[in-house]
């Protein structure tokens, strides 16, 4: 073996340790009882399966006076996370595919605003978005806090799918103008299926940038539409007697189970859309 495809292996595994070690402890700790966590070895097995820690973490940790765990923030997660990913990437998938081939009058200028209000941190937009959707009545409720996902998302989905579409041969496109398809009908059925891998991009940074989102939900969801992630943060500080660590670690895993099944099982999409965008790009 050399020593540079040593190096590489020596790497490989330090990562993997660095990233799998913190997960280990979490789920044994998690499987552990709590007189188990106070007698030490935080590496160790548990003595035996206990699942009562993942029970109350779903349905009966306390956050505050309300004990029903993170259940109710999965569903909210939920109803925010996928209308936000399908109108997100529905509207930036347009509007990459207008500035690619229609090249509307001012679309460079408004491609460049859009790049760079997506530079701007997301705490100097926070107030002047709490008082345009407190006017609107949106703020504290559902549509609002999805919508809030929307606009902060378009950037970097409308960057991808145009950087995708530039690279598409625009004879193709020329050859459809010709046949006399129009607008929505070149992009239905020929730009979007075409696109699938930048799709597949697409929706799984937005959806685990939603899902795992803190401050936005926090600020725009209200207190009947908190994410999951809240809702976590609010069962870990709640105090009342012992901190269960167990109840705390399986609530964390929880919440990060859905992303990390996500990216298990279209791993292999989300890489071949990445290959393919540097490729053509």
């Amino acid at each position: 073996m050399t020593l540079g495809r040593f190096g590489l292996y020596a790497f490989l595994i330090s990562a993997a340790l660095f990233f799998s070690v913190p997960l280990y402890v979490m789920i044994v700790t998690s499987l552990k009882t709590m007189p188990e966590i106070r007698a030490g070895g935080i590496f160790s097995l548990p003595q035996g399966l206990d699942l009562s820690a993942w029970k109350t973490a779903w349905s009966g940790a306390c956050a505050g006076t309300e004990c029903a765990g993170v259940q109710a923030g999965f569903w909210n997660s939920v109803r925010i996370t996928l209308p936000a990913v399908a109108i997100s990437v529905l509207v930036g998938a347009v509007n990459g595919y207008a500035l690619s081939f229609w090249r509307p009058r001012g679309g460079t200028l408004m491609f460049g605003l859009l790049m760079a209000g997506a530079l701007v941190p997301y705490q100097v937009f926070l107030y002047p978005l709490v008082r345009w959707f407190a006017t609107g009545h949106l703020y504290n409720s559902l549509p609002g806090i999805v919508l809030v996902h929307i606009l902060f998302g378009l950037p970097l989905v409308t960057l991808l799918f145009r950087n995708y579409f530039v690279t598409i041969p625009e004879e193709l496109f020329k050859a459809s103008r010709l046949d006399g398809a129009g607008f929505w009908r070149i992009f239905a059925e020929i730009m979007l299926p075409m696109s699938v891998p930048m799709l597949v991009v697409a929706a799984m940074m937005q959806f685990t940038g939603i899902w795992n989102d803190f401050l936005l939900g926090l600020v725009f969801a209200g207190r009947e539409n908190l994410p999951m992630t809240v809702q976590l943060n609010n069962i870990v500080n709640t105090t009342t007697g012992e901190r269960l660590y167990n109840v705390n670690m399986a609530a964390t895993i929880l919440t990060a189970l859905v992303p990390l099944v996500i990216y298990f099982v279209s791993g292999r999409w989300f890489v071949r859309g990445i290959a393919a965008g540097a490729v053509k790009g």
